[in-house]
């Protein structure tokens, strides 16, 4: 994910650019739909490019709007359902908070193979994507848990 990029202008008022470039997909965002229309004829002249229309996913995200309130969100629902099934997880019960309460974590918790040290660190990996792109909130919880990856077990 380190090659993406993220480019964003705020003019006068409420005008807001933001360009999201990975490797050949561009996502553009803009609340003027004539500037968005002239940006893309410009970008069309400098570059051999398709528009494909209003987004709705990118990189497995996928992007939801509700213009009636004027928002736009990210959710990556489907990614974690498959990151749970991919690691055996998907009957596990769904939390308010992103870390229990009280939860008591130690290095006496320690994985007894590599492999479950392996899976402990794809776990992690899993997660952190999820945390860079759309949940934020959970980054704690997260940190929380990745001191404890080399003493990885199930209660983490």
């Amino acid at each position: 994910m380190s090659s993406i990029l993220v480019y964003t202008r705020r003019l006068v008022g409420a005008r807001l650019y933001i360009l999201v470039l990975y490797v050949d997909d561009i996502l553009l965002i803009e609340n003027d739909v004539k500037m968005l229309g002239d940006i893309k004829a410009w970008l069309s002249t400098q570059f051999s490019m398709k528009d494909m229309g209003e987004a709705s996913y990118i990189l497995g995200i996928k992007i939801y709007r509700d213009r009636s309130r004027k928002m736009l969100g990210l959710t990556q629902s489907s990614y974690i359902e498959k990151v749970l099934k991919r690691f055996k997880m998907e009957n596990s019960k769904q939390e308010f908070l992103p870390m229990r309460h009280g939860i008591k974590l130690s290095k006496k918790q320690s994985p007894k193979t590599h492999a479950e040290l392996k899976r402990m660190s794809d776990i992690v990996g899993s997660i952190q994507y999820v945390v860079q792109c759309s949940r934020p909130d959970i980054a704690y919880a997260l940190s929380v848990m990745s001191r404890y990856q080399a003493y990885a077990e199930e209660a983490h």
